[in-house]
């Protein structure tokens, strides 16, 4: 059976539907994984300005709030309807003071006026991406030391290895989200074109593929 081709899907999931679909279905397991990870990755990092590039309805945003009680994130995404959910969850949980959520497309000079960055997480957003130079450019403006920890589904290697993971992994889903899964794992990147993304980028950063979809790019800046 022949490779797959990448296949681009919307670089928005922000339909009220979409939103809806996402927000209902239980991420936990990997959104708390991603947090747990940075925390064994970078055992000194506790406080700091940290940014989370494509941060949706803000779940890893608010997990990773939690676990560090004195760091302030900012939280960024292009598409408003999932950062209204976001706001209300970050409101809810009380972290009002410590995150900030702002609609904001990248790359962008914005990121160059708040500042040097002590730390970057990204969770899902690099699939999206039709170019993904915008995220490893957003890197730029950081700290010395910064660690980045990013995390993102990769594309399987055939037709059959996506259906597969589709059958597992969506029992609970909504019909939305069932599509909108496979669209984004046959968006994905594969480890191997990642990291030609990073030498082009200029970045030495760490790809790892982990469990059955998932790869994380990791290191510091």
């Amino acid at each position: 059976m022949s490779e797959l081709t990448r296949l681009p899907e919307p670089e928005l999931m922000d339909t009220p539907e979409q939103v809806s679909a996402y927000v209902a279905a239980d991420f936990s397991v990997p959104h708390e994984a991603l947090v747990s990870k940075f925390a064994e990755l970078f055992p000194d990092f506790g406080s700091g300005l940290v940014l989370d590039i494509g941060c949706g309805a803000a779940d890893v945003t608010a997990r990773f709030a939690l676990r560090y009680p004195e760091a302030r994130i900012l939280g960024i995404d292009a598409g408003p309807e999932m950062l209204r959910v976001g706001v209300a969850h970050i409101e809810r949980l009380g972290l009002s003071s410590r995150v900030t959520l702002e609609e904001l497309h990248i790359p962008s000079p914005r990121l160059e006026e708040l500042g040097a960055f002590d730390a970057f997480i990204s969770n899902s957003l690099l699939h999206h991406l039709a170019d993904p130079s915008a995220l490893w450019e957003s890197l730029k403006y950081s700290a010395p030391g910064a660690p980045v920890f990013v995390q993102d589904l990769r594309r399987p290697y055939n037709r059959q290895m996506l259906e597969a993971l589709v059958e597992t992994h969506t029992e609970d889903f909504a019909h939305e989200l069932i599509t909108d899964f496979h669209n984004s794992l046959r968006a994905s990147y594969t480890a191997a074109e990642v990291r030609e993304q990073l030498t082009k980028a200029g970045l030495t950063l760490t790809v790892e593929e982990v469990g059955d979809r998932h790869l994380i790019v990791y290191g510091r800046l």
